[in-house]
């Protein structure tokens, strides 16, 4: 018999250990009493996956809309939409990250947990100057900031911005990026102590007050023309208020309905006397196309090492799940919300 008749095949390599852990889990939609909280096992990462142990996990107000039911998931579901950790385990045919790796992500359900399986081209590795925490404060809100800034509606020196929440988590990273653009920026925000802040984040101008006439004053910031461009994530009877706060010919994105949902607008609200341009745009959607997301990425790593970081104003244990939700939507946090494992 040959020698290599006579030896044993090499065994086969051990599968990638499964993870365990806690998970934060919805069986039905409604306010932040729904959550459960239970152990959670992960399988071990098919091709093109990984095992992420999360350190830090990012709270959105998408996450807000898949719990109530205004953006409905199949039941039960773990909601949660970024977050950042480390490395345990690759599956077959990963290649751009590994074990040991810190990375971060956004835009993929599922994070309201210890550990997750994610698809490895969603994870980007972390410089080691940024920690966990401010990766996750910031990623999908600084997708999104992105996706304003560059997709929607392209800001640069001479622009007009119109921001609401300004002080709020994805605010604070728009007036901030737009600044860096070269911007005019005008935020809103609902109280004074919230105005210092986005002051202090390089607003040039703050209309302060939930109630307050934004529109007059952005016009007589404008020499009455109005703000070349709005991005309101407020919803509600707000986004039509903004829509006189913005010259003939801007732009308006809705990304959002903090305040509830956006009444029925008919098309000449738009146009043709106000001639606006108004976009619906979904930061998930930019998020799923793969070549946008890596440059995104990559500017978005670039514009952190420039110093556009997300204020973290609020962390909660991820077993406080509930109560970091009940805060987000009565207005009671500031800058970025964050759940830790």
């Amino acid at each position: 018999m040959s020698e290599e008749r006579m030896t044993a095949a090499p065994a086969p390599a051990p599968a990638p250990a499964i993870g365990a852990g806690l998970e934060v889990r919805i069986a039905r939609f409604g306010d932040p009493s729904v959550f459960e909280i239970g152990p959670a096992t992960v399988a071990a990462p098919g091709p093109g996956e990984i095992l992420l142990r999360q350190d830090s996990i990012g709270v959105n107000f998408i996450d807000v809309y898949h719990r109530a039911g205004l953006y409905a998931l199949p039941m039960p579901a773990v909601i949660g939409v970024e977050g950042a950790g480390v490395v345990e385990a690759v599956g077959a045919d990963v290649t751009t990250v590994a074990i040991g790796d810190r990375v971060v992500y956004g835009g993929a359900v599922g994070g309201y947990a210890t550990r997750r399986l994610l698809p490895a081209w969603r994870a980007v590795r972390l410089p080691d100057a940024v920690s966990a925490e401010a990766a996750a404060a910031l990623w999908l809100k600084g997708l999104t900031a992105h996706m304003l800034l560059t997709r929607t509606c392209s800001v640069g020196p001479g622009t007009v911005l119109l921001v609401h929440a300004a002080a709020g988590g994805l605010g604070a990273v728009l007036v901030r990026w737009a600044k860096r653009l070269g911007a005019t920026v005008i935020g809103t925000v609902g109280s004074e102590a919230k105005a210092e802040i986005a002051r202090g984040l390089g607003a040039d101008q703050v209309v302060v007050g939930r109630d307050a006439d934004f529109a007059t004053a952005v016009r007589a910031a404008t020499n009455g023309l109005g703000a070349d461009y709005a991005i309101d994530g407020i919803g509600g009877a707000t986004l039509l208020r903004t829509f006189d706060a913005v010259r003939k010919f801007g732009t308006v994105a809705s990304v959002g309905q903090a305040a509830g949902p956006i009444p029925p607008i008919r098309v000449e609200e738009i146009g043709p006397m106000r001639s606006l341009s108004l976009a619906r745009p979904s930061v998930m959607a930019y998020a799923a196309d793969e070549a946008t997301y890596r440059r995104a990425s990559a500017d978005l790593l670039a514009a952190m090492a420039e110093g556009i970081m997300a204020e973290i104003g609020a962390r909660y244990p991820l077993a406080e799940a509930a109560r970091a939700h009940a805060d987000l939507e009565a207005g009671r946090t500031v800058g970025s919300v964050i759940l830790l494992p």
